[in-house]
């Protein structure tokens, strides 16, 4: 007799860098997105979507994870030998859609796009290979004004996300200060270029002897992996270094404007494009200024570079400045939530002819975990529906009526549907974070009424009540009501809740 063949059952896993996301965090996702757009359209931006995947030639490789599987990016050939990768940002695609539609589209062409993005990197705590973006865009506008508007409408979103002023800092600076530097220093090979522009983008991460070493030969990492550097030698290090640590740059007190613009000038002193990039500067600050945007909004910082290397001109990122502590009382700092900037070139890949362009990308889960974790510093759980209990089999469809009539008054609700124990149908309450259970059994049916049992208050109350037969005898967090006040009941002990008591 044969061997019996072994049935193949594949693993549930997931790939590396991604997750699953449920319920609270997705309602959180939703409602962020949905005040972001709001202030973009209140600034004239239309939406637009586009498709995940692009032609690899269309997006580019811009990535700073050069040393990834396709540079960074996730791509797979087509039956027609035509290679297509998934967007790893939102503003590839952008150019792509203006270039194409271009001779049809308002100029300036003002747009605002959120969804995911995937990109090949190396996956860590917190670094997942896909996320979502929520961009905004002005395609055909040359001026620094435009680049000012961009700015300003990152702060008003960064506010209408829920973050109070003071608490954030938009930081702004200019990419051709730095090509300036450079110049100066006699760093002219493109790759060379890039490799330092690379380095200082890890100024937050690595701290100033990390970069320092990948500005030079290279680094190891705890890890154990090396990053060849950028090979400059003392000298180009220590002027590359110079205009992005002024004295007092990292403290509460912050270098001014002219502080940053001062140390520039001599840095530059003789480039072109390093005047350039400071003229730009000028006209941004002094446009936010008039539109009332002061430097405890957005303030000028050498130490913003940005690690795409598509951008031309300004660049700019959000830092959150509170500190708080997550549910395990550790210290937790979100630092940016997003940014953007100048990327003049982008477009013109298509076109052949400079069409200029300037966007801000948000980071959505960094403000949602702002949000839930400032002030208090615990994490704020989205109530879960009301569960209707199922005890009486042949009353299934007056439990259905009961939840219809608390959807029809705006709440959430459902029936349980399992077929199971009293017990066991309160447990699934509790995993399902219900803030009330309705429940009608034999005696009040009899009586003509509905039991309103307040989760929330109960989960409270068994904190305080330590004896089981006390807890037995008094059912703390239960009323009795008549069958027709079952939505008056639920929407006050809801709107209790809703308002922290």
């Amino acid at each position: 007799m044969g061997k019996k063949q072994k049935t193949f059952r594949p693993k549930a896993r997931l790939p590396r860098g991604f997750k699953d996301r449920l319920g609270a965090e997705l309602v959180a996702e939703r409602e962020m997105l949905s005040r972001i757009s709001a202030v973009y359209e209140r600034w004239g931006f239309d939406p637009l979507e586009t498709p995940a995947f692009e032609y690899t030639d269309a997006l580019g490789k811009f990535l700073p994870d050069v040393d990834r599987p396709n540079a960074g990016v996730f791509s797979v050939q087509d039956d027609d030998d035509q290679w297509m990768s998934l967007r790893y940002d939102l503003t590839a695609p952008l150019a792509r859609f203006v270039a194409e539609n271009y001779d049809g589209l308002p100029k300036p062409f003002r747009r605002y796009q959120a969804g995911p993005v995937w990109r090949n990197e190396k996956p860590g705590p917190g670094r997942f290979r896909q996320f979502t973006q929520c961009d905004a865009d002005t395609v055909g506008a040359p001026g620094a004004e435009a680049d000012a508007e961009i700015c300003a409408l990152f702060a008003d979103v960064i506010e209408a996300a829920g973050i109070d002023r003071g608490d954030y800092l938009v930081r702004v600076s200019d990419r051709r200060v730095l090509d300036g530097v450079l110049e100066v220093n006699g760093v002219s090979a493109a790759d060379q270029k890039l490799a330092v522009l690379r380095s200082l983008d890890k100024l937050d991460r690595l701290g100033a002897d990390g970069v320092r070493a990948l500005l030079g030969e290279g680094r190891k990492d705890e890890s154990g992996d090396y990053t060849e550097g950028a090979k400059l030698n003392e000298d180009q290090i220590a002027s590359v270094l110079s205009i992005f640590q002024l004295p007092g740059a990292d403290g509460d007190s912050r270098p001014s404007e002219a502080d940053w613009l001062d140390a520039w000038r001599k840095a530059i002193k003789g480039s072109e494009v390093g005047e350039q990039g400071l003229a730009s500067l000028e006209t941004l600050f002094a446009t936010l200024r008039a539109m009332g945007f002061a430097d405890d909004r957005i303030c000028l910082d050498g130490a913003v570079v940005r690690g795409l290397e598509y951008y031309t001109g300004s660049v700019f990122e959000a830092d959150l400045l509170l500190e708080t502590i997550d549910e395990k009382g550790r210290p937790v700092q979100i630092g940016s939530v997003g940014g953007g900037g100048r990327y003049d070139g982008l477009v013109a890949r298509f076109k052949g002819t400079a069409i200029p362009a300037v966007g801000v990308s948000i980071g959505v889960s960094r403000l949602i975990a702002a949000q839930s974790l400032k002030k208090t510093g615990d994490a704020v759980d989205a109530m879960g529906p009301v569960v209707v209990l199922a005890l009486e089999p042949g009353r299934m469809g007056e439990y259905q009526k009961m939840a219809a009539e608390l959807r029809a008054a705006g709440m959430r609700a459902e029936v349980y549907l399992g077929g199971s124990s009293m017990r066991a149908q309160m447990k699934y309450a509790d995993k399902r974070a219900a803030p009330v259970a309705v429940i009608e059994g034999e005696d009040e049916r009899v009586k003509g009424e509905i039991t309103i049992k307040d989760l929330v208050r109960g989960a409270a109350l068994s904190q305080e009540i330590e004896d089981n037969k006390e807890w037995r005898e008094a059912q703390p967090a239960q009323f009795a009501v008549k069958r027709d006040a079952l939505v008056d009941a639920v929407k006050t002990t809801l709107a209790r809740h809703q308002s922290g008591e």
